[in-house]
């Protein structure tokens, strides 16, 4: 019996080892994983903690002193008094120019982009790969290479300076991308499955149905991950070719930052950066899952 129990007290050791070094190794990591994310949330902190503060508060502490005594009054001048440029309106109006801008990109680029993607795996044509190449110049090119070329095309066009024209901008800006995620994705489609969708009949019109027939059998969140990916691109961009009462919210924010004279009210900046980062923020937390679904079809097969 003893020599049994002198046997055992190698292996009790052993695991009470295993499992003090295991914890360590969690302590650690975990330890390294909340130093980083404290890291990254600071700016956001220091964000948020100024956009309630007075300016005598801004003066008198710290970035991360709390807010003595805590005030909205930042958020409502950015929402409605900031001045943009000459006017002092606000935040608010320059939120429906975004959606106007965004909603109808997206969905025109999709759309496009997913028959492209059909197109380029299902069809039969010469050279597809050239032609899948050439689209896919169009994601790569830098926007300061077109912009005069894009202000001239939409003046004669008779939409400079207006949300339609930045909307058809984006749209077509958006088809490369587009293209290249539906291309990865119909990649993924198990050919059984497109044959099984696409029945006896060979002809345009019946490929064009059934390819969103093969896409929700094999994978219905496919352009709805799409679909998010392309709003957050939309929703991010920083340039337009729109001004005054026509440009999206980012350039609004932008135009409120450089046009403040004499003492800087950072609160007020801070409270408007949140304000035109929250829809971002909260497609990011709802749907973020589908954004990263969106990057990665580009990245499967292809």
């Amino acid at each position: 019996m003893s020599v049994a129990v002198s046997a055992d007290i190698p292996k009790l050791k052993s695991a009470t080892a295993a499992r003090r070094s295991k914890l360590v190794g969690r302590i650690l990591t975990y330890g390294v994983l909340g130093f980083f994310i404290l890291f990254y949330l600071l700016p956001l902190v220091v964000m948020i903690l100024t956009s309630f503060k007075t300016m005598h508060d801004i003066e008198t502490g710290t970035v991360l002193s709390l807010p003595n005594p805590p005030t909205i009054e930042p958020w409502t001048t950015a929402w409605s008094k900031a001045c943009i440029g000459v006017e002092c309106v606000g935040l608010h109006s320059f939120y429906r120019n975004t959606v106007i801008m965004a909603v109808p990109a997206v969905g025109i680029s999709t759309l496009i982009g997913a028959l492209n993607g059909y197109a380029l795996t299902q069809l039969q044509f010469p050279y597809p790969r050239a032609v899948f190449g050439t689209i896919l110049l169009g994601a790569f090119t830098p926007y300061q290479a077109v912009l005069i070329p894009l202000a001239k095309t939409l003046g004669h066009i008779g939409l400079a300076g207006s949300l339609a024209g930045l909307a058809l901008v984006h749209s077509i800006y958006g088809i490369p991308f587009t293209t290249a995620f539906a291309r990865s994705f119909f990649l993924s489609v198990p050919p059984e499955l497109t044959k099984a969708a696409k029945g006896r009949r060979r002809r345009v019109l019946p490929d064009l149905r059934q390819h969103h027939a093969a896409d929700l059998d094999a994978h219905p969140s496919g352009l709805g991950d799409l679909s998010v990916h392309q709003y957050l691109e939309r929703l991010l961009v920083r340039r337009g070719l729109t001004y005054g009462s026509q440009a999206p919210v980012m350039v609004a924010l932008n135009n409120i930052v450089n046009t403040s004279t004499g003492e800087r009210p950072y609160n007020v900046h801070m409270a408007a950066a949140i304000l035109a980062a929250l829809p971002t923020l909260v497609l990011y937390v709802f749907a973020g899952k589908y954004f990263i679904r969106g990057l990665t079809m580009g990245s499967v097969k292809g």
